[in-house]
């Protein structure tokens, strides 16, 4: 039996054991020694600073500092590379963000994960606590993490609790500002708002970028549009005292308006009849009251919905962009700017006859002639009265009858119950017995989103939300712009709504339910160039407050 001897490289016996190969040590690089007193300088006085082999410190838009060859040696990144790689990464997604992350760092094993844990939460520690002039404490944040296509982090400023300065080590392919995951600075208002990208920080191989975190470190990673490179970097917070933090701003209410003057005419020119019927609306009502939504398909009459999405196209309408971006980023129609039809549609949305015709559907009291829960059986029976009459509208010709005669409400006996006229739109809203609804026409597409956040007092009530979706034909769940509802402090979905063409979507919220439109990423545009059509889609978003 023949057999064959196996290999060994020269000197890895020595006396019958194994000799163990050297390891690469982990290292610095000395360019901070050489740059600390200039850095540290330029720091405390608030300037910038740059050295000829690469190392920068800006203070625009916020304080940072770019490092390259962070660390010495490429034997060694390479093998810390490898050790990532092999670690478990987890899908982080909300309305944030979505990525690839690993479990905390630092209790990992690996040689290259903890020689590296060991010279941030040393060597560079005290490196930094020198530059800024605090002692930073042994508490330090560490994880990795794996963004690839289509992967995104949206804007945010970092700010929580202890957190002081925020760190990335980059461990990227060759990499080009066009495959996107770039890190984007942004500069801030005088209410401390993200306005525009001021800086973007193109990721690169072994270099390390960190920055003071503060009411204006707002930031974000923007997509990646590679479809073959993995965007791999560790990252977090080394902690300490907290900047002092200004009240948070809280922006004013969206103007909010009772029902406009109509009559029933209006359905019936832009709705689908079915949709008009009395037995049709009671089932409606019944599954809305079971499941809090509902989604009505084909809601506008094809030829109407046809010219709505033809008029949306226009080149007239004006499109102005909504952030800031920690918030929102959407484009909303100026109304003054719209063309006949469009007006005409969002009058529809704001019209006595729709108000009514929402309260069948949902039995919400959005009208005052909507049947509330203590009159519903008189209401019914009422209606069976009517032989021959199918439809919403009679309680509209009832309130026009009462015009001209003296009304009274049950549960304000001797009073004139016509519709009120408030001609302050902020009235609306110190009146609690008035309905009041407010809206717009908003445009998506790549790029796109709303955020939850903590100042968000619009979606503090609750509120009935409207949303009719125009030119979303053949839109995918996977390229962003569904609107996703969750519970306050839970990540689980409640509902999840993905646009569809001529479809309207009514959602019954509280005060513990929030809402954002995810991301839409670039899969909505290479799609589109598949099908030539557009590449992205408008809704009609009201919300309406009993």
């Amino acid at each position: 039996m023949s057999s064959k001897r196996a290999r060994s490289d020269p000197g890895s016996w020595i006396g019958g054991k194994r000799q163990l190969k050297e390891r690469e040590l982990a290292e610095l690089n000395p360019l901070l020694s050489e740059a600390k007193e200039q850095v540290r300088e330029a720091w405390s006085r608030g300037l910038e600073y740059s050295h000829e082999k690469g190392l920068i410190l800006d203070t625009q838009p916020f304080a940072h500092c770019v490092i390259p060859n962070f660390v010495q040696s490429q034997r060694f990144l390479e093998g810390l590379q490898n050790e990532l790689l092999q670690l478990n990464f987890y899908d982080k997604s909300n309305d944030l963000y979505r990525f690839k992350q690993s479990d905390d760092l630092r209790k990992k094993k690996e040689y290259h994960i903890s020689a590296l844990r060991k010279i941030l939460f040393e060597d560079f520690r005290t490196w930094l606590s020198d530059i800024i002039g605090i002692k930073l404490e042994n508490t330090v944040d560490l994880s990795c993490a794996k963004y690839e296509y289509t992967d995104v982090l949206l804007c945010h400023d970092d700010e929580l609790e202890g957190r002081r300065i925020a760190f990335i080590l980059y461990l990227v392919p060759e990499w080009g500002k066009c495959d996107g995951g770039n890190l984007d600075l942004f500069g801030a208002d005088d209410h401390y708002q993200p306005q525009q990208i001021v800086k973007s920080l193109t990721p690169s191989w072994n270099t390390l970028v960190f920055f003071e975190v503060s009411p204006v470190s707002h930031h974000q990673v923007s997509e990646v549009l590679s479809e073959e490179k993995c965007r791999l970097s560790v990252s977090g917070w080394f902690h300490g005292p907290s900047l002092e933090r200004p009240a948070r701003y809280i922006e004013p209410l969206s103007h909010r308006y009772p029902h406009i003057a109509s009559d029933e005419k209006i359905l019936y020119d832009w709705i689908n009849p079915i949709y008009l019927d009395v037995s049709t609306q009671a089932h409606i009502q019944e599954e809305f009251e079971e499941e809090s939504e509902i989604l009505l398909k084909n809601f506008f009459k094809k030829e109407t919905f046809q010219m709505v999405c033809e008029a949306l196209q226009g080149s007239e309408i004006k499109w102005k962009r909504r952030g800031p971006a920690n918030k929102r980023c959407y484009d909303q129609a100026e109304e003054d700017s719209l063309p006949d039809i469009l007006a005409k549609c969002m009058e529809l949305f704001s019209s006595e006859a729709m108000f009514l015709l929402l309260s069948n559907f949902t039995g919400l009291k959005l009208h005052f002639l909507a049947a509330s829960n203590n009159d519903a059986d008189e209401e019914e029976s009422e209606i069976e009265e009517h032989d021959g009459h199918e439809h919403t509208c009679s309680s509209i010709e009832k309130r026009n009858k009462c015009d001209s005669t003296e009304c009274k409400d049950d549960t304000n006996e001797g009073e004139d119950v016509k519709p009120k006229k408030i001609e302050d739109p902020g009235e609306s809203s110190k009146n609690p017995n008035v309905p009041v609804c407010r809206g717009e026409l908003r445009y998506w597409r790549n790029g796109y989103y709303t955020l939850i956040h903590d100042t968000n007092v619009e979606n503090s009530e609750f509120a009935l939300d409207l949303l009719l979706y125009c030119g979303c034909e053949g839109w995918n769940e996977e390229f962003g712009g569904v609107t996703s509802y969750i519970a306050k402090g839970e990540d689980e979905e409640l509902l999840s709504l993905c646009p569809e063409d001529n479809s309207l979507a009514l959602i019954y919220r509280d005060k513990e339910t929030l809402k954002f439109v995810k991301h839409i990423n670039q899969r909505s545009i290479s799609q589109c160039k598949k099908t030539h059509e557009t590449k992205g889609f408008w809704d009609f978003n009201f919300v309406y407050y009993e």
